[in-house]
């Protein structure tokens, strides 16, 4: 399978696609043609584990990768997991679940690719015959950033370096990048908010002055963030598992339509389950969870994509996002891929800061996903209410898809389609916050935090998060964004 970029110009294969991460002319890859997953498909993943439908829907994308080494991979990747079930699917109610996405590594859904993208990259190295040395660039608003070192640690002929906005992740966040083990790591601060992180990363990826000046140390650049098809292409699998396991569990017959709620700020994980659906997964609707950063509820329901305003910090800030970068892919597939017009809306949002679809194409959007947005106050009541109601916590992430999903139940009150509300975060990521919601409780220390979250809930503490307290504090730089080619410089010398 070939992969042509959202602004043209280009067409690469999938290693080729991993490798660089962001096309040339500052595009993101997505593949010629999707793949088409018949019943028989689905059938057949019925009966698969987790790591062998991941497999399935990756060889599909990837058909230079070996199939059983791909196989291979997934089941080394998911091994790291706690419990036999990566992404186990919880009932709450009739039909409402949750997807619980954190059960990897660093606790968040990006451990779900970042735990198999080393791999990707790396064979997709071989398979390019590339030898030079990797150096693998990450923007974060707090998770990724995470993933993405804990995924790569000591990898052999790969450096990761992360950026992430000063006191724009929570403390526990910030404790899990700057407590990073590993020789081949870096973790820096930016005064700024992610979208600063973000669009200077993407600039120097797209600066030959930078690619010139990386090339003299035998340095190469690629992402670990969704902009990267690699980080995209293993979340798509999940939403093929939850789907199985709803139908092997008997809460559905197959082909039966299911939507999905997911929490985003980058648009990737939903847009991953875009591409499910366009690969011919059963799904109906998809609906976009935001936080007070509601630039994408705005988007899908007016058709205007507006950056010019006010940026909030949030207790869920991983969303704390005003420009999503995979929104960009989504753009392309309504526009009936056209290259041209996608580049000319970028330059715009970055020139203007603003752009607008047809209302031709605002009813295509319209035809799949819908959006809402949750502020402080209304996920401190999502997630107090599941709690009291089931005795079931969620972070504050997943509380702003509970209160998008809730809205959409009381709006559709004969809608019985089921609804999988994506959870994207354990709770004990944001400890003091989700204490708040479910107790009323303030403490400010986040291992407090944890200790009395455990004591009101009795849910298992992860060993990755309460080790952190005793843990050495490695990276402490702080820079303007203006200089973080020059802490990328300093770290390859």
């Amino acid at each position: 399978m070939k992969f042509i970029s959202t602004r043209g110009g280009e067409k690469v294969t999938g290693a080729e696609a991993i490798v660089k991460g962001l096309s040339e002319n500052g595009g993101l890859y997505v593949p010629e043609k999707f793949p088409a997953f018949t019943q028989a498909d689905l059938d057949a993943m019925l009966g698969m584990s987790y790591p062998e439908r991941a497999a399935y829907v990756l060889s599909a994308y990837l058909d230079e990768y070996d199939k059983e080494g791909l196989k291979d991979a997934c089941e080394k990747a998911y091994a790291k997991f706690e419990g036999s079930d990566p992404c186990p699917l919880v009932k709450i109610k009739d039909g409402v679940y949750i997807l619980e996405l954190f059960h990897g590594p660093t606790c968040a859904f990006k451990d779900m690719a970042l735990t198999v993208l080393p791999y990707l990259l790396r064979t997709g190295c071989d398979i390019c015959g590339i030898k030079e040395e990797i150096l693998v660039l990450v923007a974060t608003s707090g998770d990724t950033g995470k993933a993405a070192l804990e995924g790569f640690k000591d990898a052999k002929g790969i450096k990761v370096m992360v950026f992430y906005p000063d006191d724009g992740v929570s403390s526990m966040q910030k404790l899990q990048m700057c407590t990073q083990e590993g020789s081949n790591v870096n973790v820096v601060a930016v005064k700024g908010n992610f979208d600063d992180c973000q669009t200077a990363v993407k600039e120097i990826f797209n600066s030959a002055e930078c690619a010139a000046k990386l090339k003299e140390r035998s340095i190469r650049l690629s992402s670990a963030n969704s902009i990267n098809f690699g980080r995209l292409a293993p979340q798509i699998a999940y939403y093929f598992s939850a789907y199985c396991d709803l139908v092997t569990s008997e809460q559905i017959q197959m082909g039966e339509g299911v939507d999905f709620c997911v929490p985003t700020g980058n648009f990737g994980n939903i847009l991953a389950a875009y591409y499910a659906k366009l690969m011919g997964l059963p799904v109906r609707r998809l609906h976009c969870a935001s936080n007070m950063n509601n630039v994408l509820t705005d988007f899908l329901a007016k058709g205007e994509y507006n950056v010019n305003r006010e940026f909030y910090k949030t207790t869920s800030p991983s969303m704390d996002i005003l420009v999503s970068s995979n929104l960009e892919r989504l753009l392309f597939e309504i526009s009936g891929r056209n290259a041209a017009l996608t580049a000319e809306r970028m330059a715009k949002l970055k020139s203007d800061g603003v752009y607008a679809i047809t209302e031709e194409e605002r009813a295509k959007i319209a035809e799949v996903f819908d959006g809402g947005f949750a502020d402080e106050d209304e996920v401190v009541e999502a997630v107090y209410d599941v709690f009291c109601d089931t005795g079931y916590t969620m972070d504050t992430h997943t509380g702003c898809a509970m209160k998008v999903a809730n809205d959409w139940a009381y709006k559709n009150k004969k809608d019985t389609t089921p609804m999988v509300i994506v959870s994207t975060a354990n709770p004990y990521k944001f400890p003091q916050d989700v204490l708040y919601c479910v107790t009323g409780n303030d403490v400010r220390d986040s291992f407090k935090g944890i200790k009395r979250l455990h004591a009101a809930t009795a849910m298992a503490v992860p060993k990755s998060l309460s080790g952190l307290k005793d843990k050495p504090i490695r990276f402490k730089v702080s820079v303007n964004k203006d200089k973080m080619f020059d802490e990328v410089l300093a770290f390859v010398k």
